[in-house]
């Protein structure tokens, strides 16, 4: 006999539902299997082809592929010069990397505040927040909604700071009709298994500005060039190589890159599926009393990775733990994204207040993220959506 749910009755779901999960198909495994019984393992011919491939996604004129989506943050940081006494201005409302790459530079992270409606950075909060210290702004498309791009372009182009965003969310996303990926100084991606697109671990960095793509390159490889136009000592010996500046072994394999290769070519999929699922959730949510869908600036073609519903306290009688352990009773594993960053207890130790960001602190108290991925079939939709009916009717005032 099934055990009864928190609210009652049979579970939702028959089953487990996890909040977000990889597709892998046969033409995966059989590209990673082709790089398996080839010569090359990793700094093999995969690298420059996925590299082209993600130029073609994105529309950006150069394309670099490293270990995971924090290395792209972190070369970005390092090809932006920043360096002790930097500040660079994100948001709270983000893993914990995007605030990280900064520090491993000796930069400041400086926290603005978000959109109450969209979640994503506050263009006006991201102006408030500049200082002569200030050197970048690193917003992050949160969920895979674009940021309000040029408005926070524009602080950038008056102030002259560089832009590096965050889009470890958003392959797939466009914003004015445009790829994310074309249009900031430097774009990072993830490629992490719960991404729209996977290579297990991986990150890419795009960029228009070829001087910009050099010290992405330089970053990647322990700063090692076989350039000859880069060397201060050149010689025509082809085993020649020199180390002109401290980079790091950010590297990422051929499987990996074979992997993302093939992945690339189900995006159009993967992304009208996640379309698909948001649309019914919208629907299905717009006028459930207990809670509240992000809203959707019309500028952004959104390939979401996230769906995050906003419990309403004013409605519900329940905590949001309640909530999540409602959720799971009925198979339905739900997640949180994300404690704000300044909270953790490494930033913490650092002096940033609780506080800092209000906005952003509120809405996390609030937010529970439920499944969202390709995979999903409309039976588990169905199953999602029957149970935050069921217990928003259950906890309501």
């Amino acid at each position: 006999m099934e055990k009864p749910a928190i609210c009652g009755g049979t579970p939702a779901c028959s089953t487990p539902v996890q909040y977000g999960k990889q597709y892998i198909d046969d033409a995966d495994i059989q590209a990673v299997t082709n790089v398996l019984k080839s010569d090359f393992l990793t700094c093999g011919p995969q690298i420059p082809a996925l590299e082209k491939k993600f130029r073609e996604v994105t529309g950006a004129k150069y394309a670099v592929a490293v270990s995971n989506g924090t290395a792209a943050l972190h070369i970005a940081c390092i090809a932006a010069g920043i360096g002790p006494g930097d500040e660079v201005i994100t948001t709270p409302v983000t893993f914990a990397a995007s605030a990280n790459c900064v520090s491993y530079c000796g930069g400041k992270p400086v926290f603005a505040d978000i959109n109450p409606e969209t979640y994503n950075i506050d263009p006006l909060a991201v102006e408030a927040c500049i200082t002569p210290g200030t050197k970048a702004v690193l917003p992050v498309h949160f969920t895979g909604q674009a940021v309000a791009y040029d408005e926070i372009a524009a602080i950038c182009k008056k102030h002259g700071l560089i832009l590096i965003q965050d889009a470890a969310h958003a392959v797939g996303t466009h914003y004015k009709g445009k790829p994310i990926g074309s249009l900031a100084d430097m774009t990072c991606f993830s490629c992490h298994p719960v991404k729209t697109v996977t290579s297990g671990e991986g990150g890419v960095v795009t960029t228009n500005d070829e001087e910009l793509y050099k010290k992405l390159l330089l970053a990647r490889s322990h700063g090692i060039t076989r350039d000859q136009s880069q060397m201060l000592n050149p010689i025509d010996d082809p085993w020649y190589y020199e180390m002109i500046s401290l980079g790091y072994n950010y590297r990422l394999t051929d499987m990996q890159a074979a992997l993302l290769s093939s992945q690339l070519d189900k995006l159009p999929a993967f992304s009208k599926r996640r379309k698909d699922i948001v649309d019914r959730y919208n629907e299905a949510f717009q006028d459930v009393d207990g809670v509240i869908i992000q809203k959707e600036i019309p500028e952004s073609d959104t390939t979401r990775h996230l769906y995050i519903l906003q419990l309403d306290p004013d409605v519900l009688t329940c905590s949001r733990r309640q909530f999540f352990d409602a959720m799971h009773a009925e198979n339905i594993l739900c997640q949180v994204h994300y404690i704000p960053v300044y909270h953790l207890p490494y930033y913490q130790r650092l002096g940033y207040p609780v506080g800092l960001c209000p906005k952003a602190e509120r809405l996390y108290e609030r937010i529970l993220s439920i499944p969202l991925y390709y995979s999903l079939t409309d039976e588990q939709v169905d199953g999602v959506i029957l149970a935050v009916k069921k217990i928003c009717a259950y906890y309501h005032k």
